[in-house]
């Protein structure tokens, strides 16, 4: 069975050069696995112990949580906004970490990967982002890392898939992302 990595990609914004690396991701996975962008964090309501609460779970929080579950390892992309990860990507990764323990992010691989416009490629997002997946339980891949900067100008007429660096280099975090993942060994 190819081994399930799951993207959860921190913009929503039409065009989203993030959104773009992760359909680069989907569209050049090694041989042996697969990619599937999770759709629907949009729709998540802001993590709230009230409601989560067995049989009034929003209905996007369960469908993230069972995709979730399938995975056996994720690949975050985030963009960086005022120097942090975005409040969406936070929010799954706050969903995915519950219930505490046994969150569908629990001892899986995770790497975090990312562009931006500034100079260095929104590497303060991505070290959050990196943070927060390891406090919800995941099994972060600390040295698997991919920042790249100038996003605006670097992919205005280019979709990453189409950038011959970008995808020797995400191919690269991806073999290691799925050499991570348990169902590899």
């Amino acid at each position: 069975m190819p081994v399930r990595i799951l993207a959860l990609v921190g913009s929503l914004r039409a065009g989203s050069h993030n959104r773009q690396l992760a359909e680069a991701a989907a569209k050049h996975a090694p041989e042996g696995s697969t990619v599937d962008i999770a759709e629907g964090l949009a729709e998540l309501p802001f993590y709230n112990e009230d409601l989560d609460v067995e049989g009034n779970v929003p209905a996007a929080a369960v469908r993230l949580r069972e995709t979730a579950a399938q995975a056996d390892a994720f690949l975050l992309f985030s963009p960086e906004y005022n120097g942090t990860m975005p409040a969406v990507l936070k929010n799954a990764i706050d969903w995915l970490s519950r219930p505490y323990g046994a969150g569908a992010l629990t001892g899986k691989p995770v790497a975090v990967v990312g562009t931006a416009f500034g100079q260095y490629g929104g590497v303060w997002a991505q070290d959050d982002a990196r943070k927060a997946a390891g406090v919800a339980g995941g099994a972060v891949l600390a040295d698997v890392k991919l920042s790249i900067p100038g996003s605006v100008t670097r992919f205005a007429e280019t979709h990453p898939a189409d950038d011959a660096e970008v995808v020797t280099s995400l191919t690269e975090v991806l073999r290691q992302v799925a050499e991570a993942a348990p169902t590899a060994a």
